[in-house]
């Protein structure tokens, strides 16, 4: 079978998110436009700007890890740790009986173990008063932490997976190049089933103060739950977030041999950059419409057959302005309509993360042929003026989704989902 002949579906889904662990929950809170944002609670956030995020309420020994991992996994390791166990179960797939190397991982954050990090730092510099650190009061596992492939590692191993491993770590496009990385190793048939995905657990004093100092995150303390503002009007930038979600992929013979069950096709992936700025936007979106335009020509479907648009939606007036220029360059005149919406007002931006929830979310749409809604869309921003499905949830026959995202660095990445049958 030739590489363009080897199609890849999606056969399993893990995701722990801000409001929701398990598919089921997160779905109900996106369809129900309900927020999970609030007052960080993981540090005295007084001394910031930005004092809110959207936090997962995770117990790891709850969701299944061990006292022993728990000590060795960063939170980001353990969030993909408990995908992993999720998505693995969900596929039915009996890996015992996988050639282990035709099974690989892929695995995308934007920074790493940053939780550990960061405590570590201050347990060794005390606090930052000294400048040179004594190294042993650090925990024994720091070298794991300082190197992301140990999040990659945990995820293999869970899985049995001796084929390819890979960390894809291209800022908040990390999400969707893992996935889209994962796939073209199973078209060009380097393996059969890949386990791929993203965490990001960023939600402590170094990454608040660094976005502060940009002014990325928004000030809107006194009420959390509506500081999450895509496309509105009165946003004033994104809501810092954390989360994963990992799927089983899966060549599409490879699938229908065992009978599994398909939860979308993985139709289309293309990533492109701006070269131009590490956090500025075009205003005219080119570099984010070539992605698309690539991304709907490699999965054969033409932009008036998208029934609905997944965006990167931050809530940063650059961005949200970028990518609705972006989506009328790319769609023409179907962009004006086309259901467009973002999980980022739900869930907050988990940075690397937040391209395989999103991925989640889509996928999910189209299993209920459902869009989720842009929570706290009360005033639309005249400049983007498209139809991004303010508050409340629509029902829609939803076939065909393209799901986008935008990255420091000037990624642009765009990947198309389709219901199995869907358009060939």
């Amino acid at each position: 079978m030739s590489r363009s002949e080897r199609r890849v579906v999606i056969t399993g889904m893990g995701v722990v998110a801000p409001g929701g662990i398990g598919r089921k929950r997160f779905w109900h809170l996106l369809t129900s436009g309900r927020t999970a944002t609030r007052t960080i609670s993981f540090f005295d956030p007084d001394p910031y700007r930005s004092q809110v995020a959207a936090e997962c309420d995770f117990a790891p020994r709850a969701e299944g890890l061990g006292a022993q991992e728990v000590r060795r996994m960063d939170r980001v390791a353990q969030f993909a740790a408990a995908c992993t166990d999720q998505c693995l179960a969900d596929s039915g797939l009996e890996f015992e009986g996988l050639p282990p190397h035709r099974t690989g991982t892929s695995i995308g954050t934007a920074v790493g173990c940053t939780m550990s990090l960061d405590e570590e730092y201050r347990v060794v510099s005390d606090s930052g008063a000294s400048w040179l650190v004594d190294h042993s009061y650090a925990i024994p596992h720091l070298y794991d932490q300082f190197v992301p492939s140990s999040v990659a590692a945990e995820v293999a191993w869970r899985a049995g997976a001796e084929g390819p491993a890979a960390v894809v770590s291209t800022g908040c496009t990390s999400g969707l190049d893992s996935v889209g990385h994962a796939r073209a190793l199973i078209r060009e048939g380097s393996a059969d089933v890949m386990i791929a995905g993203a965490s990001d657990a960023p939600i402590s004093p170094i990454t608040a103060a660094c976005f502060d100092a940009i002014k990325a995150t928004t000030p809107s303390n006194d009420v959390p739950e509506s500081a999450s503002r895509p496309f509105d009007r009165n946003r004033d930038g994104f809501v810092l977030g954390e989360g994963a979600a990992v799927f089983v992929l899966e060549e599409l013979e490879h699938a229908r041999r065992r009978g599994a069950e398909i939860v979308a096709e993985v139709r289309g992936f293309a990533s492109r950059c701006n070269a131009f700025h590490m956090t500025g936007l075009r205003p005219d979106g080119k570099e984010m419409a070539e992605a698309i335009r690539a991304s709907l020509a490699e999965a054969r479907v033409a932009p008036e057959d998208v029934d609905y648009v997944n965006a990167h939606g931050s809530g940063t007036k650059q961005n949200d302005r970028h990518e609705t220029a972006a989506f009328k360059r790319a769609l023409g005149e179907h962009a004006r309509r086309t259901p467009i919406s973002s999980v980022k007002s739900m869930v907050g931006h988990s940075l690397g993360a937040i391209g395989s929830i999103e991925i989640a979310a889509s996928a999910l749409a189209i299993a209920n042929d459902t869009v989720p809604p842009t929570a706290n869309l009360t005033e639309a921003d005249p400049e983007c003026d498209l139809d991004y499905v303010p508050r409340e949830a629509r029902e829609l026959p939803t076939e065909t989704v393209l799901t986008v995202g935008s990255g420091f660095g000037g990624f642009q990445s765009a990947m198309v989902l389709t219901a199995h049958g869907g358009a060939q």
